[in-house]
C-alpha cells in the first residue's frame, strides 16, 4: 500500500513538474526565433530586416489596456534614445481582436498615426508569437541582444518600477539593461514582474 501510494505521488510530482514547464516561454539566456508579422503600415517585418540592429526592444502591448496607455510615451522615447544606438523599438499586439475589437487594425492604425509611432507596431494575429515568448501582460517587455547563436533574450518584464507616474519613477528597469548590453557589462536586474493587462486570447 505504502509503495502504491509513494508511486502516484511520484507520478503526481512529474505531471507538475511537466505542467509548469510547457507553455512558460522564453528564459534568460534562450534564443528566440524571428517571427514574420503585419505592420500598422501595411508592411510584413522581421527582426532580419533590421541588419544593423545591435538587438531589439520587442515590446507586447496594445491600445485597449490602460497600463499600455499611460507607457505610450516612455515606448517612443525608448526608441528615440535607443534606436539609432543600435535597439529599436518592436511592438506587437497580442491581444484577440474578437475579444477586443479595440485592438483590432483599424484601430492600432489610427493609434499609430494620433500618437505618432516611430517604431513598428505589428500584430500577432495568429496569436502565436506572444505564447511562445511567454508574455501574459500589456506592456510586457523582452530585451534581445544579436549574438552569434542569433537573437539572445537578455532581459523579461516591466519598463520601470512606477506605470502611474514617470516621475515618480526610481528603476528604469530597460534603460538599465540596453545600457549595460551597450556598454559590455552584466544586467544587473535580468528578470521584474510584468504589470498590466493580461492578454485576451
Amino acid at each position: 500500500m505504502k509503495y502504491i501510494k509513494g508511486l502516484f505521488a511520484i507520478v503526481a510530482l512529474v505531471m507538475l513538474s511537466a505542467f509548469a514547464t510547457v507553455g512558460n516561454g522564453y528564459k534568460i539566456g534562450d534564443i528566440a526565433t524571428d517571427f514574420e508579422l503585419e505592420s500598422v503600415d501595411g508592411n510584413m517585418v522581421s527582426l532580419s530586416d533590421f541588419k544593423d540592429a545591435k538587438g531589439f526592444i520587442v515590446i507586447f502591448t496594445c491600445n485597449s489596456c490602460p497600463y499600455s496607455v499611460a507607457y505610450e510615451d516612455r515606448i517612443l522615447a525608448l526608441n528615440k534614445k535607443y534606436a539609432i544606438q543600435g535597439y529599436p523599438v518592436i511592438a506587437i499586439m497580442p491581444n484577440n481582436p474578437e475579444v477586443q475589437p479595440r485592438d483590432n487594425m483599424a484601430a492600432m492604425i489610427q493609434r499609430a498615426k494620433s500618437k505618432g509611432f516611430t517604431f513598428p507596431y505589428l500584430i500577432d494575429e495568429a496569436q502565436k508569437i506572444s505564447p511562445q515568448y511567454g508574455a501574459s501582460k500589456t506592456p510586457e517587455v523582452y530585451v534581445l541582444q544579436k549574438t552569434s547563436k542569433g537573437n539572445e533574450v537578455k532581459y523579461i518584464g516591466a519598463i520601470d518600477d512606477n506605470y502611474q507616474d514617470e516621475g515618480a519613477v526610481t528603476s528604469k528597469y530597460v534603460e538599465n539593461a540596453v545600457e549595460a548590453l551597450l556598454s559590455g557589462q552584466p544586467i544587473k536586474e535580468t528578470q521584474t514582474r510584468a504589470i498590466g493587462c493580461s492578454i485576451k486570447l
